[in-house]
């Protein structure tokens, strides 16, 4: 059964209880700053494992000090739905442990 796409208003909805994240065409994203280098390859690395666990992956962008995550559902033509909220919910629990603000 493929994945739904969840409506304008229900993608609104959800962004308000994550802080930081917001809207950019048809994904969520949202960028994190660490300490140094090392800090962001860690979350990266922490966010793939997530990413394994769900079957559901991200783009990651790595910088010397930053993290950026942006995410669609290609199972339903590139929009967003409930499997990109609950990636984003984990990332968000694993970011303070991170030191990403």
């Amino acid at each position: 059964m493929p994945t739904e796409p969840l409506s304008q208003k229900e993608i609104e909805d959800r962004l308000r209880e994550l802080p930081g994240w917001s809207l950019a065409g048809d994904r969520i994203e949202r960028r994190y700053r660490l300490g140094d280098h090392f800090a962001a390859t860690a979350m990266v690395v922490h966010v793939a494992q997530i990413q394994q666990e769900l079957n559901h992956h991200s783009d990651l962008t790595l910088g010397y000090n930053t993290v950026a995550v942006s995410v669609n559902s290609h199972d339903a033509g590139g929009a967003v739905t409930e499997k990109d909220f609950a990636l984003a919910t984990r990332v968000e629990e694993i970011a303070p442990g991170h030191g990403a603000s």
